[in-house]
């Protein structure tokens, strides 16, 4: 069903692959396929001091910029005008009304359909708090509320103007897909008799793939590297803005490579942590050894990427277990964790507004095929890395791509393992949230469901894009 091109040219017996050098014949055909490609980016540091995302024991605003935060994003159309555009933001998350809000826009303008917008957020610690809903969660006062609206108005205005200039610099383009390997993510899940700590576990699943999706203009310069890995963004703490260990990565290429747009896409890595931690030097560390996996990705023999582009995207009804009832909640309300207690008050304010509490969540699923050569998918919310690895062992020899944290980054997404092991992943996490959790023991099968369904539709005869002209 899924067809992997493999593209290796040698001349005078030593293989052309530097990443600035002219492309190969084979893949210069992929330009001739009539794929354009256009990216651009745009700084989304907030304007004023803002409360920052990522860590509930933070107890002030922002004190300053060490790195500035971006948005950036990649267009590709192909022949026929399908397109489809991948928007990845130095980030703590996507909150669904602002995908929502920018997909209406995008929509109006473009007539971009909602499953050719992929959103990726990097998870940096070191943002901006833009999630209204967490804010209240926290009680953080009406102030940091309206402060988060206000920000994500101004991050509305500069992610649309991001896609005007991206769509606006499409041309013809060849795209190519490689991967390497990078190491200091580490699961972080360690057992314990006393249950599951967050700690590193040597022994625990990780997924240390570097996938590197580059575009190269018609004479052959480097333009865009699009590169991912599965860890979170949580080298750092601090009160500055940055984007952490990927934030350094995408610093680092675009040093190395002049006028490119380099690009950082965050895996499943809900579990995963990148050891070791806590200082500045730590996280420049980490982004010069993932930049270093990218340049020893790119000098690997490059698979053509062609097209046509297919896209696809499912709500899947995910179902939370049996809520605590009120009696429980109220004895909740007592607990000696600040956070049990606020948890408790939301949920029995939901029961006494509504009648109940909520028992389903829509989970957006979402695929993109280019050609039969690079399969990629994005999964919302917190993933842990047990579905990335389950994706490619289904696809074992195939060019697959999977992306967590993306279009609606809402909580932790545990497999059924995760979830029977319980844990913070396993459903501990949603006390900071205003939803009941955990998910019941269907979550895995009900996402795997979703994930067949677009994988189906991208592989039908018929595209499932519309032209966007």
């Amino acid at each position: 069903m899924f067809r992997t091109v493999w593209l290796c040219t040698v001349l005078a017996g030593g293989l052309l692959c530097a990443a600035n050098h002219p492309v190969t014949a084979a893949a210069d055909d992929a330009v001739s396929d009539g794929l354009q490609a256009g990216s651009a980016a745009v700084v989304i540091t907030p304007p004023q001091p803002m409360w920052m995302a990522g860590y509930a024991s933070r107890n002030k605003p922002a004190e300053g910029t060490l790195q500035d935060l971006y948005a950036k994003a990649l267009a590709v159309e192909d022949a026929t005008g399908n397109r489809a555009v991948i928007i990845t933001c130095d980030l703590i998350g996507i909150p669904r009304a602002l995908r929502e809000r920018l997909e209406a826009t995008l929509h109006e303008k473009y007539a971009l359909p909602p499953e050719s917008l992929l959103l990726n957020a990097s998870h940096t610690h070191s943002g901006p708090e833009l999630r209204a809903r967490k804010a209240a969660v926290y009680e953080l006062g009406a102030d940091r509320i309206r402060q988060a609206e206000d920000y994500q108005r101004f991050l509305i205005d500069r992610l649309v103007d991001l896609v005007d200039r991206a769509l606006d610099g499409l041309a013809p383009a060849t795209l190519t897909y490689q991967k390497a390997r990078c190491g200091f993510a580490m699961n972080r899940r360690l057992p314990t008799d006393s249950g599951y700590r967050n700690s590193p576990n040597p022994e625990g699943p990780v997924d240390h793939d570097v996938p590197v999706l580059t575009v190269r203009d018609a004479e052959g310069t480097l333009k865009t590297i699009l590169f991912g890995y599965a860890c979170h963004n949580t080298t750092l703490g601090i009160y500055q803005f940055n984007g952490d260990y990927a934030g350094y990565a995408q610093e680092y290429l675009e040093a190395a490579h002049p006028g490119v747009t380099a690009m950082f896409m965050l895996g499943c890595g809900g579990d995963q942590n990148p050891y070791p931690r806590r200082t500045v030097e730590l996280a420049q560390q980490h982004g010069r050894t993932l930049a270093n996996a990218v340049e020893a990705a790119l000098e690997t023999p490059p698979h053509n990427v062609s097209g046509p582009l297919r896209t696809a995207m499912e709500q899947v009804t995910l179902q939370f277990a049996e809520p605590a009832s009120r009696e429980e909640l109220q004895k909740q309300q007592e607990d000696g964790n600040k956070y049990v207690r606020r948890h408790a008050t939301l949920l029995l304010d939901e029961l006494d507004r509504t009648g109940t509490i909520r028992t389903e969540y829509e989970y957006p699923v979402q695929a993109i095929a280019f050609g039969d050569d690079l399969l990629m998918y994005a999964l919302a919310g917190e993933t842990v890395v047990d579905y990335s690895l389950k994706l490619k062992r289904q696809h074992a020899g195939e060019n697959v791509w999977v992306a967590g944290y993306s279009n609606d980054v809402f909580g932790y997404v545990p497999s059924l393992r995760v979830l029977r092991e319980g844990g913070y992943e396993g459903g501990g996490a949603f006390v900071y949230t205003a939803f009941p959790g955990p998910f019941d023991e269907t979550v895995e099968e009900r996402i795997t469901a979703g994930l067949d369904a677009v994988t189906s539709r991208v592989w039908s005869s018929a595209s499932t894009t519309s032209s966007g002209r």
